[in-house]
């Protein structure tokens, strides 16, 4: 296992001027030996990119790579000692099953009794001990791509594993099988997992810490609940939960922030140092936003457009200020009817508040 640590920037086209023309903007980040994390964000903002050149398929254009302190930037994967899954199984077809997950030890001469029993343990792991003597093209593509995952698991001084979208193949009732098998693996094996993927389910479930990339920056890195209740940014706010975080504009007059005209109980010194030339918001997940009385104290009327019975729980989205903002509801909770006014609760200790979308309090 290694710890990796990247300072870089990466551009595809020579000379880059603006931060458009990179794909990966200058970061900072280590990676502790023996975690999982995983990178998390939409197309193009530079996951892939980002895992490429952890591997070695990458040479980044600026700045460099190092594995528990050593200079890597100009090595092969091979020489890091990179194990990498990628998006579509990569197999022998004429192979059995125990046939590929031995080959990268017998590419790198490992004795047959060593060879018999790693494989023994990776396959009672993805509980294929069963078809160890199957050949590969008769297998679904669920079984396939356990063979990748055992094949980057089988070399047990392997400095770190990468996993390119592993999972966007595989049929969505068998995704959680695998994630809580890799959950598991890597609770037994202590290796360094690095896991790309564009699911928030996926990267939640999986890793301990969250990178959350947008156009080619780490937005902000964080376990699951960190994310969720604290968001560092506007975009992750958006980005993670089901609906993401609601937000609302803030009005400043003579020191104080208004919505719709009613004052907002702000934290300390952020009303103070805005200036007219910043966007103020309050952020509050749909979880949190509280229905309650009419007329209540600190409360806003706001209108009933939508009402979605998802089973588990209610969704309603309400406009309130010329802004939609939704609401999830307890499923014994009575549902407000379709343009009912109802009065909502925005302020409370899980509400956030923006400057310029970075976190402020």
């Amino acid at each position: 296992m290694a710890r990796i640590t990247l300072d870089l920037a990466h551009a595809y086209r020579p000379k880059p001027e603006q931060d458009s023309d990179y794909a990966l903007l200058p970061m900072r980040m280590e990676f502790a030996d023996g975690g999982a994390y995983a990178l998390l964000g939409p197309s193009g903002c530079g996951k892939t990119t980002l895992l490429n050149i952890m591997s070695g398929l990458v040479k980044p254009s600026h700045g460099s790579v190092l594995f528990d302190g050593q200079d890597v930037t100009v090595r092969t994967p091979q020489q890091r000692n990179i194990a990498q899954v990628f998006q579509f199984p990569v197999i022998y077809d004429t192979m059995t099953v125990a046939e590929n997950l031995a080959f990268p030890l017998r590419n790198r001469h490992v004795p047959e009794a060593q060879i018999r029993e790693r494989v023994g343990v990776i396959a009672e792991m993805l509980e294929m001990s069963g078809q160890l003597n199957q050949r590969a093209a008769g297998l679904a593509a669920d079984a396939k791509q356990k063979i990748s995952l055992g094949r980057g698991l089988v070399r047990p001084d392997v400095a770190a594993v990468l996993f390119d979208e592993p999972l966007t193949v595989i049929d969505p009732h068998l995704k959680w099988q695998l994630r809580r098998k890799l959950k598991q693996i890597h609770h037994e094996l202590k290796l360094t997992l690095i896991y790309v993927t564009h699911d928030q389910v996926e990267a939640l479930t999986f890793a301990d810490h969250v990178v959350v990339m947008s156009r080619g920056k780490m937005v902000q890195v964080g376990s699951p609940e960190e994310l969720f209740e604290r968001p560092q940014h506007a975009f992750v706010g958006h980005f993670i939960g089901s609906p993401g975080m609601n937000f609302v504009p803030l009005e400043q007059r003579d020191g104080a922030l208004y919505i719709a005209g009613q004052q907002v109980t702000a934290p300390p010194g952020l009303s103070a140092a805005a200036t007219a030339a910043q966007t103020l918001q309050l952020g509050i997940r749909p979880e949190y936003v509280q229905l309650v009385a009419p007329h209540s104290l600190g409360a806003w009327p706001a209108q009933v457009v939508r009402v979605q019975d998802v089973g588990t729980h209610s969704l309603l989205t309400a406009v309130m200020a010329g802004s939609a903002l939704k609401v999830r509801l307890p499923a014994d909770r009575a549902t407000p009817a379709l343009h009912e006014t109802v009065w909502l609760q925005l302020t409370g200790p899980h509400t956030c508040f923006y400057r310029n979308e970075e976190l402020q309090a």
